[in-house]
């Protein structure tokens, strides 16, 4: 597929420092938005070597959205992939795609925020109309929650892809666009330097508060193929969520995951509260499925059985 192969040409392939041991399956697992603090569960988890105590080897690949691997998920060229828009996952499904969800990953939307630089002309969200607002990629949670604020304001705003959070504050910071989209951490640090302005929070938007935006996500091939290392995967994955939040070297390792400094790292735990990142439990998916069909990502609500089927949430330890 011509599709995979530019996003592997493009994307970042990270390896454990060391091959597997015979006992460990290994995971090729694609994260966006590298820096994130949600995006980083996996390769925090893998520096302080909780998956490999848990027998499970994984292979980090980088990309600018959440709906970039969905081809390789279904094609089976990656096993897993993280922090992907529910809205896109529905679409899939909805139209035939061979996909499963096996966690949750966000739950509400702490993190995103649209910005404008000091100096802009753009005073309020208002000020936005008939203006460029930027977003990751078509399907994305960034996607979904800018439909939403939009349609929440009635603003009528120009949704721009700009790519991952990299280049999202490149376009702002030189007006390529008028408001960039962000997530924390990435830009707290030019928010208390006056920098920039933030315009707009996706935690203000009625519809995503106490709603799933970001799930895990595999194909049903994998889910069936793979299900063991999955679940194991998933025991290392809620341990890591638990060392995030109580180990002051987790937030060294993700200040050096997100270049930014560790007083900025600090901040984080205080803004995503541990609940939001909760993998057990989709939450509103009643909700979820009407703003999915609204905004056109799929036709009808699924079905009770089809939910069954797409949802496939392993079981916790004991």
């Amino acid at each position: 597929m011509k599709t995979v192969s530019l996003l592997f040409a493009a994307a970042t392939i990270v390896a454990a420092a060391q091959a597997p041991a015979a006992a460990q399956d290994v995971l090729k697992i694609a994260v966006p938005q590298r820096g994130a603090w949600d995006t980083s569960i996996s390769e925090i988890g893998d520096r302080a070597g909780i998956f490999k105590k848990h027998d499970v080897n994984v292979e980090l690949l980088f990309t600018g959205g959440g709906a970039e691997a969905q081809g390789a998920i279904i094609s089976g060229q990656l096993d897993i992939a993280v922090s992907v828009g529910i809205s896109t996952v529905l679409g899939i499904y909805a139209k035939g795609g061979p996909v499963r969800i096996f966690s949750a990953e966000t739950t509400g939307q702490p993190d995103i925020y649209w910005f404008v630089p000091a100096a802009s002309p753009v005073k309020t969200l208002a000020d936005l109309k008939g203006k460029t607002m930027g977003y990751s990629v078509a399907g994305s949670s960034s996607h979904a929650a800018l439909l939403a604020l939009l349609a929440q304001e009635n603003l009528d705003a120009k949704p721009t892809p700009v790519g991952g959070v990299t280049p999202s504050f490149t376009a702002g910071m030189t007006g390529q666009i008028d408001a960039a989209w962000s997530t924390i951490p990435i830009g707290l640090k030019e928010i208390d330097e006056g920098r920039i302005r933030v315009i707009a929070r996706a935690a203000d938007i009625k519809s995503l508060q106490d709603r799933t935006v970001r799930v895990n996500m595999a194909s049903a091939a994998t889910m069936e193929k793979k299900k063991a290392a999955i679940d194991r995967y998933m025991a290392a994955y809620r341990e890591t969520i638990d060392y995030m939040y109580s180990s002051p070297e987790a937030l060294v390792t993700f200040a050096e995951i997100a270049k930014v400094p560790l007083a900025v790292a600090q901040k984080i735990p205080g803004l995503v509260p541990k609940s939001a990142l909760n993998p057990d439990q989709i939450v509103g998916m009643d909700a979820i499925m009407a703003e999915a069909v609204a905004t056109k990502f799929m036709a009808a609500p699924l079905t009770k059985d089809k939910i069954a089927e797409l949802v496939q949430m392993p079981l916790q330890p004991k």
